[in-house]
């Protein structure tokens, strides 16, 4: 495998705070050679066809590409993937930063966020 492949994902319930770790086969990485490509086989694979993309069944996914770590040239990009809501296919958005190799760091490949959540506030005081 790939140095830079951790090999696994975490799935991240909102409704209950649970979560769950999924090992990827390295043939995934093979076929598929990208965080685009781990993204697509990933919500493939667990979002049901004609699953509304403001619904439970659609997951937003933040996942980092093979070269993510190497220390090769703009490879601390990372994706985010999920259900359009705009065309009910694919959507993803490409972006740069710190947070494709705290993915790596943290043991993951990508990390998907599932289900509803309540919506939260932070309050500071002084």
């Amino acid at each position: 495998m790939i140095k830079s492949v951790v090999g696994k994902i975490l799935f991240v319930n909102l409704s209950d705070g649970s979560h769950r770790v999924e090992d990827v086969p390295q043939e995934v990485y093979q076929n598929y050679l990208s965080g685009l490509g781990l993204g697509v086989h990933t919500l493939y694979n667990h979002i049901p066809a004609g699953a509304d993309p403001f619904g439970e069944d659609n997951m937003l996914g933040f996942v980092g590409g093979i070269l993510t770590g190497t220390g090769a040239m703009f490879s601390g990009r990372f994706l985010v993937v999920g259900k359009s809501p705009i065309t009910g296919g694919w959507g993803d958005a490409n972006c740069g930063g710190n947070l494709a190799p705290l993915i790596k760091q943290s043991g993951y490949d990508g990390i998907f966020y599932q289900r509803d959540c309540q919506p939260a506030c932070l309050c500071t005081c002084s």
